[in-house]
């Protein structure tokens, strides 16, 4: 037997026996851990805990700047504004799907006048009849009603497909608005950290200038080799050189959090000038488990609903086969010259009409648009396995930079605490005149520069807890799951 002999008796047979085309859709069922290895450690890391479903979960950082910079770029930020607009369409696009399964109905009307040529043909021979007039009137009014009768589930898969766009579309929104909320945090920390390290490159820059005019007048007495007052005057250039670097950093981290603010660049300049703390970094409690991250990262929902829309295309695709019905009516009237007869028993006019279409001897191109769909939904699968797999390394990921950060700081402190020491018995022993200001000026040295790597282990620490709010989906939890599945 023929494939297209086999796909005519197979349409055959099911339009005999009245079944509906398409398996339903089933979420799929991905393997996860029990559990994120670092989720023990990062738990205990703070005093202060919040939950990764918290939904203002940056308010865990306890500053009322950066909480209000956040709620500001959800308001105006412009990509969010673009998720909406898409939400929109794919509304639209759904309420044509619904609006696909009911009958339409249309109203149709004339009125006409005309005047007939009496140098034509037929105006010659209508010229002859007894009481002919050249003018002539018109009327018409028709009620039409169509319905396609969908019988294999076709209009109800491109109802599905619609469905799970629109599913899709509302948490791409989510996941924009959950990627502006950590940009814009990640920004603000980065600008707190940036001016804290400005204030200690001006102190380092102060300090080290003070070295190098002491160093330049042991040397023009003779009292040091020149080879020491270089290196000294090179590490002030290296002081110096680090300023407009940090400065120039801090305007283009301002121009930034601007942008995502959808303002102006330096717009936000005065409400920084300010230095303030570096935020703290929040305990995570209720970070969950890889599994919960399926119904709580938005951007796996958006590959599980594209997946969805595509299986519900493939239905739509495979009704094909069959033939599609539709009935269509007509109630109206119609009459010439005299309106007030248009609505007599005479004028009236009906019909009624069962329509039959069945693309019967194109089922070779049916079969390649269905082996394309098939091929779509086969993607779409891989995609979103694959994401669950790379959300689960996001989160793995932020949380041992997040533990390596705040070890890094951990050691970074004892050593800055050992070098306050140190300053502090250089100063005493200067005041009994035991050492010279310059071993004072060194020590502070030394002090400043491991105070910057501490700070900038510090601002990293902050930043690493962002992305774990983010990796875990913060602050987006779907209570449709049911729905989506």
């Amino acid at each position: 037997m023929s494939l297209k002999l086999r796909s005519t008796t197979l349409a055959v047979a099911a339009l005999l026996t009245g079944c509906t085309l398409g398996p339903d859709y089933v979420k799929p069922n991905l393997t996860t851990k029990p559990q994120f290895a670092g989720a023990a450690e990062v738990r205990q890391s703070a005093a202060k805990a919040v939950s990764a479903e918290n939904a203002n979960w940056w308010q865990g950082y306890a500053d009322p700047l950066l909480s209000h910079f956040v709620a500001l770029a959800l308001q105006q930020n412009l990509d969010i504004a673009q998720a909406m607009a898409r939400i929109e369409q794919a509304r639209a696009g759904l309420s044509a799907a619904n609006v696909a399964l009911l009958p339409a109905g249309t109203i149709d009307g004339q009125a006409a006048r005309a005047m007939q040529s009496n140098e034509t043909s037929m105006g010659q021979m209508l010229a002859a009849q007894p009481g002919y007039s050249r003018y002539g009137s018109q009327y018409q009014l028709d009620v039409g009603v169509g319905w396609e009768l969908d019988l294999f589930g076709s209009l109800r898969h491109g109802q599905a497909a619609a469905l799970a766009a629109y599913e899709a579309a509302a948490a791409s929104e989510a996941a924009t608005r959950l990627a502006v909320s950590a940009q814009t945090a990640d920004i603000y920390v980065n600008i707190r950290g940036l001016q804290a390290r400005l204030a200690l490159a001006r102190r380092q820059q102060q300090t080290q200038s003070a070295l190098v005019a002491n160093l330049r007048l042991l040397a023009e007495h003779g009292l040091i080799a020149t080879a020491e007052l270089q290196q000294a005057e090179g590490l002030l250039a290296q002081a110096n050189a680090v300023v407009p670097a940090l400065s120039g950093g801090l305007v283009q981290a301002m121009h930034a959090l601007d942008l995502m603010l959808g303002a102006q660049p330096g717009s936000s300049e005065q409400q920084l000038a300010d230095q303030s703390a570096l935020p703290r970094v929040p305990a995570f409690r209720d970070m969950g488990t890889p599994g919960d991250l399926l119904r709580r990262r938005p951007d796996l929902l958006v590959a599980e609903r594209q997946l969805a829309a595509a299986h519900a295309q493939l239905g739509q695709a495979m009704a094909e086969y069959y033939p599609k019905f539709s009935l269509n009516g007509l109630l109206g009237s119609a009459t010439a010259l005299d309106a007030g007869e248009l609505f007599s028993n005479n004028s009236s006019q009906a019909s009624a009409v069962l329509g039959l279409r069945w693309r019967l001897f194109d089922f070779g191109r049916i079969e390649a648009q269905i082996a394309q769909v098939q091929g779509r939904e086969a993607e779409l699968l891989a995609a979103y396995r694959l994401a669950s797999l790379r959300a689960t390394a996001d989160v793995e990921d932020a949380l041992t930079e997040l533990l390596q950060r705040e070890q890094q700081v951990l050691v970074l402190q004892q050593g800055e605490t050992a070098l306050e020491h140190a300053r502090s018995a250089a100063a005493a022993a200067y005041q009994q005149g035991v050492v010279s200001q310059i071993e004072v000026l060194q020590s502070d040295e030394k002090w400043l520069q491991l105070s910057d790597a501490r700070l900038q282990a510090q601002i990293a620490a902050v930043r690493a807890s962002i992305q774990v709010f983010k990796a875990l989906g913060g602050g987006w939890n779907n209570s449709a799951d049911a729905a989506a599945g």
